[in-house]
């Protein structure tokens, strides 16, 4: 005999409690993979954002602050590296590039970042898609989200603490803050390159230092832009260094620890922040299997339950000669079915998260995100499936077939 229909049968008849037990186990099951899932895609989208960065050098004081800052662009007040640093690491002969970074300015909340053109083209490696990259002090390069024309002129704005509004959007506080001699205009734009960079404004290093009331000579040569620095170069909160060899990236790492200076390299400090998510990511993965296994309990009590009411329906299937193993298998194949269609539902609610969580998170961090499920994610489904076929298939089995036939149909 063909247990299926049987099946079929018992899923209609309970249909408003199977909708239920399958969207209980969905989201269950939804809530550990959009975790899992997110952390992953954060690891790789702040790692590839950093992967230009090989060294960052900086003022001594918290190595978190100037990561999040020089590479992420978060609004950090660090303290300036002394320009005779910069002039002697733009003159050194184990470095092949380098680039100031220095955000704090604004324009409709796009942060404005100073660098030298080497760090536009990412050491060479990309281009502008539109326009070229900056020639003069006074001349923009644009992220690929920053919504300005090729040509259209801006001012720069001081940077507040606590400045939420969205890139953008207008503030009229800001032009309480403007720079009047803070003029630009844009001249180019970027292709995306999946970080905060593509929601910035690049500027030359020196526009920065003259916004501010402070400039460089370079030997009386006005036309010329970033190292070498000549006369007295003003501080900048961090400088990226990208040394020639392996063995030259240690050596300046090791040299400029010391005298008031902080040289790491980001993925030290990726390496502790990855710790820390995944601490929290192993809590929140360890409080999702604690509720799946709460679920599955409350899913077998219910199992148990919905068996009992129906113990005189398997009661007349073994009257009429079905066997045990028939009955055994139309029990357990419904409510496996139930279990299997929730882990699926889970799977697919849980990428879903994971990507809404990735917008919401691409938003404020500018980080370019693209969760995928991964195996981790396939097993954790498949395994709370497994245990709950296992566990349901077991004691319901157990409970539709002891006692006696005449009995039940009594009943």
């Amino acid at each position: 005999m063909n247990p299926f229909p049987l099946i079929l049968a018992d899923l209609r008849a309970m249909r408003i409690t199977a909708v239920f037990s399958v969207l209980l186990i969905a989201l269950s099951i939804a809530m550990g993979i959009a975790v899992s899932a997110q952390e992953r895609a954060l690891r790789k989208a702040s790692a590839r954002a950093a992967d230009d960065f090989p060294l960052l050098i900086g003022a001594a004081g918290s190595e978190t602050q100037l990561v999040l800052s020089a590479v992420y662009l978060q609004p950090y007040a660090l303290p300036l590296l002394d320009g005779a640093t910069l002039k002697r690491l733009a003159g050194d002969p184990r470095v092949s590039g380098l680039s100031p970074v220095a955000p704090g300015d604004i324009y409709r909340g796009w942060p404005i970042v100073g660098v030298a053109p080497e760090l536009v083209t990412r050491w060479g490696r990309v281009a502008p898609f539109e326009g070229r990259v900056f020639l003069k002090m006074g001349e923009a390069v644009l992220g690929s989200e920053v919504r300005l024309r090729m040509g259209e002129e801006f001012f720069a704005t001081h940077g507040r603490a606590g400045d939420k509004h969205a890139p953008g959007e207008e503030d009229e506080d800001e032009d309480q803050h403007r720079h009047d001699n803070g003029a630009f205009v844009a001249v180019g734009r970027m292709p995306a390159t999946g970080s905060p960079f593509d929601r910035a404004i690049l500027v030359p290093i020196e526009s920065v230092w003259a916004i501010h009331g402070q400039s460089v000579s370079h030997g009386g040569d006005l036309s010329r832009l970033g190292p070498p620095f000549d006369g007295d170069v003003p501080g900048v909160p961090a400088v990226v260094v990208r040394p020639k060899q392996v063995a030259d990236a240690y050596q300046l790492r090791s040299e400029y620890r010391h005298n008031g200076a902080l040289a790491l390299f980001p993925a030290e400090v990726l390496t502790s922040i990855y710790q820390s998510l995944g601490d929290v990511r192993d809590l929140l993965v360890a409080a999702s299997a604690a509720n799946n296994l709460l679920l599955l309990a409350s899913i077998l009590m219910l199992a148990t339950i919905l068996v009992g009411l129906r113990r005189r329906r398997y009661a007349v299937l073994r009257a009429l000669g079905a066997t045990r193993t028939f009955v055994a298998l139309t029990i357990w194949g419904g409510l496996v079915s139930l279990l299997a269609i929730g882990a699926s539902l889970g799977l697919l609610l849980g990428f879903g998260a994971a990507r809404l969580l990735s917008t919401w998170m691409q938003m404020r961090s500018g980080l370019a995100l693209a969760p995928a499920l991964g195996d981790g994610e396939i097993l954790f489904s498949l395994g709370i499936f497994l245990v709950g076929a296992l566990l349901m298939g077991a004691v319901s089995t157990v409970m539709a077939l002891k006692g006696d036939v005449a009995k039940q149909l009594r009943f």
